[in-house]
Formats: structure tokens, sequence, C-alpha cells
């Protein structure tokens, strides 16, 4: 049996509990990255034990603070409410109600300034873990335990390929993929999983290929402290 360290002494972290406030603080972090871009708001519809024990374990904190940009070890933490506040930043926790979801899943909806709305589903399973379930609706596996470059694109024949390039050019080695699409020619959604964090000028060129709809990255050392 594979055991993880992290299941026997837990992370790094400011709060009582792995699952409820350094996961929480991940999933909202990593949320935060794959909007990439300034927003004024963001909603949490809290389902299952956390819609039941958010306030004790300090979940809404940590949730915000993941908004913010803050480290599961940051002593701020628990001074989110206050530093959102400062930063004009609003927030709004509600109870959410999913079926066949983990029991400590979040909702976040992220209000950008360009006046969308997108949304992000996942859950804290524990020892920090997390796994990211929904992105704008479309269905996807994340776990954010490694780095990635988060693209919706059209499916069409290449694109995935010069996108490859791309990061080779950069010295990035691709580790996993995967590609889900909502029909044949439609559009598709891809989370490349590389070794090497990604850098923004090499998103900037994922974005500018014919065909890419959005494209982000989640880079590891912006979650962990």
């Amino acid at each position: 049996m594979k055991v993880s360290i992290f299941e026997v002494s837990g992370p790094v972290m400011i709060g009582p509990s792995s699952s409820h406030t350094a996961g929480a603080a991940r999933l909202s972090g990593t949320a935060r990255q794959i909007v990439g871009k300034p927003f004024h708001r963001v909603t949490f519809g809290l389902c299952g034990s956390f819609a039941k024990t958010y306030k004790g374990h300090g979940t809404d904190c940590a949730l915000v603070a993941g908004a913010l940009g803050l480290k599961a070890d940051d002593e701020r933490l628990k001074d989110s409410f206050l530093i959102a506040r400062e930063q004009g930043l609003d927030f709004e926790f509600y109870e959410a109600e999913l079926d066949g979801v983990h029991e400590n899943t979040v909702v976040m909806t992220f209000y950008t300034d360009d006046g969308k709305q997108p949304e992000i589903i996942g859950s804290s399973i524990g020892g920090a873990r997390i796994i990211i379930s929904k992105i704008n609706g479309n269905t996807v596996d994340f776990t954010a335990q490694s780095c990635a470059a988060i693209i919706r694109h059209q499916d069409r024949k290449g694109i995935v390929s010069r996108v490859s390039g791309i990061l080779s050019d950069y010295d990035i080695n691709i580790a996993a993929m995967k590609l889900n699409r909502s029909n044949r020619g439609g559009d598709a959604f891809c989370i490349l999983e590389t070794d090497q964090p990604i850098p923004a000028a090499a998103v900037r060129e994922i974005a500018a290929v014919e065909g890419v709809l959005h494209a982000q990255a989640v880079n590891l050392e912006n979650l962990e402290g």
C-alpha cells in the first residue's frame, strides 16, 4: 500500500484541518490561477461537510485567502476577510447542493473586471490534496500536483501539436495530457501537465495560436510555501 507522507504528518499550514483549511486555500488559489484575470467579487457555494463546518474549521477564511493569492502556510490567512475588504474584493458564501460530489466540494464563481463570470468546481480530498472537476461547465480532472497549461481551443487538427511545440521551445517537458471535447469539431478542453513552471511569455504564445480560445497556466510555486 502506498501512503503519502502528507497523509501521515500533514502539510505545512495555518489552521486546524488539512482538508478544510489548507485544502480550501489550495482550491481557491488554484481557481484564481485558472481564471487568470482581475476580479472584484467571488462567491463560494459550499457542499456537504464544507457547508456544515466551514466557520469552525476556518474554511471560509481559507477560501478567501486562496482567492487573494495567499498560501496555506501564510500567517495572514486568519485575517483574509479584512485583507479582502482592504483590497476591494467582495465575497459571499452560500450552501449549494450537487449530486455525486465529494463532501468537501465548493463552487467558485469569479466576477471578473471584464464582465465575465467563470465558474470552477473543486473538492478537497484530504491531506491538502484537491481535485478540480469542472471549469466553466467542462468536465476536467486536475489535481494540481504538477504545473499545467490549461487551454480551451477549437477541435481542429494540429492545435495541440503547435502548443506542445511552444512548450518544447521553452524547454518544458509534458508529463501528461488530458483532453475533453464537447463534440467533434466543436470546442475542446486540454490540460497539459508539465515538469517545469510555465512562464507568462509561453502562455502568450499559446494564446496567439490560431484556434486557441483561452490559455492559462497553473504553477505550483504560486500555491506552495
